[in-house]
């Protein structure tokens, strides 16, 4: 393909050598007179290992050339890569002015030129901003057919980012309803097994990466830094706990639900916190973690009560499936602030029997809510039929007895994936055995 690389950075630069190693024909458009000329001497602008080369043979076979003229970048190309910066402001948000004005001069020649055309951008932007982009510019040209638009992340690490290229470790396609493109030149061209979403999930999918390489980092330091303190070695304290592939390096806790609960996880928690606090040792991100809990449940509390509706049904109260553990579960805490402020609520639970419970489990629920056993009900049909609301936290439901109570008018909250599912059928995964 014809490709036009917009932004001769890090990110454009190495797309630009990569591609052209791929067989591709390359036009690359910078504001900087410095970059253009640097490309058409077949040199990288940026120190990366093998990039040199890659856009030296690029430019001795004819594959790669540069200019500053936007239009001329576009009419020689089949595709455009958006990669120019998003720099911060001051305040922290990111400064789109060079998104914007390289989506404005693609625009304008393709209105002048009638071509057809794909438009892919890779600029790091926050949610929504693909979209803005195509309101504000090239919303007549989709609408009409003469373009196609996608929002694909990159994951290029420095250092290593053109292997990265080679061998990507995610492919993300965002395209402007979540649906598989019908043409595969995005595909095609950034390679991998990508996942296909919205722009918005697209534009998401970078961030969350970002926040929990970031996130990483200061957990590993924190940790580091209270190992230090007890004369102990934290690589080594943190190389045992990436042994386990089971729960700490995998997908497990990595899904969207419910705040932790339970009778280690917030003990546990509080405990190396008041630890850290009493030794003089300052470890923000550990410290917050019950701060970010907190906030969680507030959110799933304010979501039930934004619904105007009184009578709620509970599937699931213990802190987790297949136990009948009620220490510090969330949906106590939800069932306490419900039954608080004159909400009627009903509770299923298969596997709470309140005659066995024994200890400080049954301490806490007489506590907490001792008229809990008028609340309990047989099945989870009894819920869900006397029930405006359905607050589902554990898979304790056939499909069967849900689709035969469910109705209409129910708003069901599955906090197992934090997402509401608001009509008939329901989508019966995050609720059913």
């Amino acid at each position: 393909m014809n490709v036009s690389i917009f932004g001769l950075g890090y990110v454009g630069a190495v797309t630009a050598g990569c591609l052209a190693e791929l067989g591709h024909h390359i036009i690359g458009a910078d504001v900087q007179q410095g970059k253009v000329d640097a490309f058409n001497a077949g040199q990288s602008p940026i120190i990366e290992p093998e990039l040199d080369d890659l856009l030296n043979s690029a430019r001795r076979e004819g594959r790669l050339h540069a200019t500053t003229d936007a239009a001329e970048a576009v009419a020689a190309s089949d595709v455009s890569i958006i990669c120019v910066g998003t720099p911060s402001l001051e305040s922290g948000r990111l400064n789109l002015d060079f998104v914007r004005k390289v989506s404005e001069q693609i625009a304008t020649a393709l209105k002048v030129s009638g071509k057809a055309h794909v438009i892919i951008f890779r600029s790091t932007m926050l949610p929504g901003s693909t979209r803005t982009m195509v309101r504000d510019f090239f919303e007549d040209l989709r609408v009409a057919g003469q373009i196609k638009i996608y929002y694909c992340p990159e994951f290029l690490r420095e250092g290593t980012a053109v292997k990265d290229f080679r061998e990507p470790s995610l492919a993300v396609i965002g395209t402007h309803d979540g649906l598989a493109p019908e043409s595969g030149e995005a595909k095609q061209l950034l390679g991998g097994t990508p996942a296909v979403l919205a722009w918005e999930g697209a534009e998401m999918i970078k961030y969350s990466c970002n926040y929990f390489h970031a996130l990483k980092v200061g957990f590993a330091n924190e940790i580091g830094r209270l190992c230090k303190f007890l004369g102990e070695d934290g690589t080594r304290v943190m190389d045992v706990v990436c042994a386990d592939t089971r729960l700490n390096i995998s997908r497990y806790y990595m899904k969207p639900g419910n705040p932790f609960g339970g009778s280690c996880l917030p003990k546990d928690v509080s405990a190396l916190k008041s630890f850290a606090r009493m030794e003089g040792i300052s470890l923000p991100l550990l410290e917050n973690t019950l701060d970010t809990n907190h906030a969680h449940l507030d959110q799933l509390i304010k979501l039930i009560m934004s619904k105007d509706k009184r009578r709620i049904g509970l599937l699931g109260l213990a802190f987790k499936a297949d136990t009948d553990d009620l220490r510090g579960s969330p949906m106590v805490a939800v069932a306490e602030t419900l039954i608080g402020r004159g909400y009627e609520l009903r509770i299923y639970d298969p596997q709470l029997n309140l005659a066995r419970l024994i200890g400080a489990n049954a301490n806490e629920i007489q506590r907490r809510m001792p008229h809990l056993a008028s609340l309990l009900k047989q099945s989870p049909c009894e819920v869900i039929e006397q029930s405006e609301i359905i607050v589902a936290s554990q898979k304790c439901a056939r499909p069967d007895e849900l689709a035969s109570a469910a109705r209409a008018d129910h708003c069901v909250i599955d906090v197992n994936g934090w997402r509401e599912l608001k009509t008939l059928p329901w989508e019966y995964e995050g609720l059913c055995w």
